[in-house]
């Protein structure tokens, strides 16, 4: 049987670059973002590329009623959902008293409650098949004191271990994906356009071997993802460093 991988964030960055390598292996996908015409066009590119089927789905992950469309879609057993790739998110800049506080529940509410009852929903017909994988795409940050975004990630990366122990004795694996600084529109996006992020050029990763590598992490079995050996001894570093100079070297970029 053919695989199906449903992505969140879809329409581009990491979710996009998901959404070709799975494709790349031969998936079936079912697309979901927003932006339904960003979708439709890589959805097209896909079909003719790789010649899979491709399933989108144009959703507002923060409006219940979108998201039981998803939740349903990850719930129908005559068209099982292999591969669970939770994705989708935005940033914030990390002055936290100067932000909206509507936005940084919207924030909190992605980040979170959405991740968390699209793995609820897609666990069932896993469990019941006896297989499934679910990533879950944190960030490095949620090793660190960084705003309400590392608050949000930490709790992603807790609850992504947590479930890959309890499920994969019964066939699904959990794996929290923690990229470090990516070459994506994600920080644009935020507000902070491409050169003025103040992050030095080693610190950033390609967006293609991030996926690729949590991919093949993900096959073998680990709850974590730590793409990258220079983000792997940071996250190290961050647990035995006081957690004051953590905070102060993790709020430069966004």
């Amino acid at each position: 049987m053919t695989r199906t991988a449903l992505i969140t964030g879809a329409s581009s960055g990491l979710g996009a670059e998901y959404a070709r390598q799975l494709a790349g292996r031969g998936a079936d996908l079912v697309l979901v973002a927003r932006d339904a015409a960003a979708l439709d066009e890589l959805a097209a590119s896909l079909r003719r590329r790789h010649g899979v089927e491709v399933e989108v789905m144009a959703a507002d992950l923060l409006d219940p009623e979108q998201r039981a469309h998803v939740e349903q879609r990850l719930d129908d057993p005559g068209r099982p959902v292999e591969i669970l790739v939770n994705n989708a998110g935005f940033g914030l800049p990390l002055a936290f008293e100067k932000n909206d506080i509507e936005d940084e529940a919207r924030h909190l509410e992605l980040h979170v409650e959405v991740p968390m009852r699209l793995t609820h929903a897609a666990l069932g017909p896993m469990l019941q098949r006896g297989h499934g994988r679910i990533l879950n795409v944190a960030s490095v940050a949620g090793f660190t004191p960084r705003s309400t975004y590392g608050a949000c990630k930490g709790w992603l990366i807790s609850f992504s271990r947590w479930a890959d122990s309890a499920y994969r004795g019964r066939g699904v694996s959990v794996t929290a994906v923690c990229p470090g600084f990516t070459h994506t529109n994600f920080h644009e996006r935020a507000g902070m356009p491409p050169g003025e992020e103040g992050v030095p050029g080693w610190m950033w990763l390609d967006a293609s071997a991030v996926v690729s590598e949590s991919l093949r992490d993900a096959a073998r079995g680990r709850a974590v993802s730590i793409p990258s050996a220079k983000y792997k001894a940071l996250a190290a570093l961050a647990r035995v460093v006081p957690s004051s100079l953590v905070a102060r070297a993790a709020a430069r970029g966004r």
